[in-house]
């Protein structure tokens, strides 16, 4: 697995994150892309620990995604089960493990100052820090997917899931959004992938 990781990360963070791997009862796999997350940690029942990160992720979100992971494991090691998920101690785990791959040997220089202030107070997923999450997408391999915020007001689309949305307006940092079949409002992150359905927009 350990030579499968370095296709995955930048080369410069290798030897770090191998000595970050270095447990008998931690295995990492790479999975294929899953829409709801990027990765995830668990104990599995015969005692050892499991980490997945989804192996359509360009290098610097693989990174920080398998750092998260490998951030639970460590806190579950020193402080135990009972902690929360995304608390304290997973957020200071996080801080401690990810510190010394902010530089620019690993990380591009624009990348760095929007990963500074993100690690001042890690959230559960990188994607509800909109600057870093779309900073990050600009080194994903091209794709046709559109984000709420390139979708055109009052014109349609379609969630990973099938489902059906007509974009509103803009609030503060999200986007109103009515699921056409219920006519439920929902708020979207700008950076929210979809397909656009309709080009037509209101004046």
């Amino acid at each position: 697995m350990q030579t499968q990781i370095k296709e995955y990360i930048p080369q410069s963070a290798l030897a770090r994150v191998l000595s970050l791997l270095q447990h008998d009862n931690l295995v990492v796999k790479i999975k294929k892309e899953r829409k709801t997350r990027h990765g995830d940690y668990m104990r599995l029942p015969n005692g050892k620990h499991q980490i997945t990160v989804n192996a359509n992720l360009n290098e610097y979100r693989f990174l920080i995604t398998l750092i998260h992971e490998i951030a639970h494991f460590e806190a579950y090691k020193a402080y135990g089960k009972f902690i929360k998920p995304h608390g304290i101690e997973w957020k200071r785990t996080f801080q401690h493990l990810m510190l010394p791959f902010l530089n620019p040997e690993v990380f591009p220089k624009d990348l760095l100052p929007l990963l500074a202030k993100h690690f001042k107070n890690p959230k559960a997923s990188s994607d509800t820090d909109v600057n870093l999450a779309l900073a990050l997408k600009q080194f994903d391999e091209p794709n046709d997917k559109t984000y709420i915020f390139d979708v055109p007001l009052g014109s349609d689309f379609k969630l990973y899931n099938g489902r059906i949305f007509k974009r509103g307006k803009k609030r503060v940092k999200r986007f109103e959004c009515i699921e056409l079949k219920t006519g439920k409002l929902y708020l979207f992150n700008p950076n929210a992938e979809v397909e656009l359905l309709t080009t037509n927009h209101e004046q």
